[in-house]
């Protein structure tokens, strides 16, 4: 269970809402996953986050599908050999400066989330769990 628990829209205040509201609107859905409802609990932590992520995550020089498969991969990218030779590579396979400069934006996003689900002990939301819908 999450450090606080986790606010669910009913009970949350209006702050919150509409945080939640803008969450809802921009990912096109009509739920909150439990990382969002455990950083609720501080207000003004859950408004940073979602508005730090939707400024890096937000249209730029990789597509949607890129940024996400990126966030993915990368995050847990700790060997220096291996960020030397992939960087190498992406940069002789045409990355530009731009799409270097997003990628270590995504991955210190990534970093920040991931400390925070952490630190609040968030469980995964159960449509988050195997078997998942093909």
């Amino acid at each position: 269970m999450a450090t606080f628990g986790l606010i669910e829209y009913n009970a949350a205040s209006a702050e919150v809402r509409a945080v939640y509201d803008d969450i809802m609107a921009t990912r096109k859905t009509d739920w909150i996953n439990n990382f969002w409802k455990a950083i609720a609990h501080d207000p003004a932590l859950l408004k940073r986050t979602w508005e730090s992520i939707k400024q890096i995550m937000g249209r730029r020089a990789r597509s949607a599908h890129q940024r996400n498969d990126l966030h993915r991969r990368q995050r847990h990218q700790h060997c220096n050999y291996c960020i030397a030779s992939h960087t190498a590579s992406a940069f002789g396979k045409g990355m530009t400066d731009a799409m270097f400069k997003e990628l270590q934006a995504i991955i210190g996003m990534a970093n920040e989330t991931n400390k925070l689900v952490s630190g609040y002990q968030v469980e995964v939301d159960q449509r988050f769990l195997p078997p998942l819908p093909r």
